[in-house]
């Protein structure tokens, strides 16, 4: 069984939608990058953080940890603060390719693996009016980046390069190549 170390309905649909059996126990982690630490590196130890937190009340079973973050120009997009954080961050996001980041990390006993995906998103430029618009639905609100490419954000998605379910929250592909890597490794049934 694995655990998703995560409250993401997004991650959850994501593992329902590809057959992985799996429960939920969400980790509390501060979310707060180190100085001078890389979006990547930042992804990727809050995914271990979180696998952590969570591994030691379910030691008969794996742990998956993951945490997207979105980068433009090195710039950190995290979920925004308030209305005026997402407009902010859609602004940035204009006419321009940003990346995705998800870093993932699976625990079971004897196995540890930390790895991340990276995608790149090209948006359209977006008028002041489809910001505030679309900063008035509340979607971008629990989003990093401020925008959610699965709902009404699709409509300025012009190119991805890379993994789509990356961007939604959890790069499945990736993950499921872990999770056969982990079953072989530790003789557990995970898929």
């Amino acid at each position: 069984m694995l655990i998703l170390a995560s409250a993401s309905p997004r991650r959850a649909e994501l593992l329902r939608n590809a057959g992985i059996p799996f429960t939920v126990a969400p980790a509390d982690v501060r979310e707060e990058p180190l100085p001078d630490e890389t979006p990547l590196n930042y992804a990727q130890r809050l995914a271990r953080d979180k696998a952590l937190a969570i591994v030691a009340a379910y030691p008969k079973y794996a742990v998956l940890g993951a945490d997207t973050v979105v980068v433009i120009d090195e710039h950190l997009l995290e979920k925004p603060t308030d209305v005026d954080d997402a407009a902010r961050m859609l602004r940035l996001l204009s006419g321009r390719t940003h990346q995705v980041i998800t870093g993932v990390c699976l625990v079971a006993a004897g196995f540890e693996c930390v790895e991340a995906e990276i995608t790149q998103v090209s948006f359209s430029a977006l008028s002041e009016d489809e910001i505030a618009a679309y900063v008035r639905t509340g979607e971008p609100m629990d989003k990093a980046g401020a925008y959610a490419i699965q709902g009404m954000a699709s409509r300025w998605a012009e190119r991805i390069e890379g993994c789509y379910f990356n961007v939604v929250g959890l790069p499945v592909p990736r993950l499921y190549r872990l999770l056969q890597r982990a079953q072989a490794a530790t003789g557990k049934t995970l898929l």
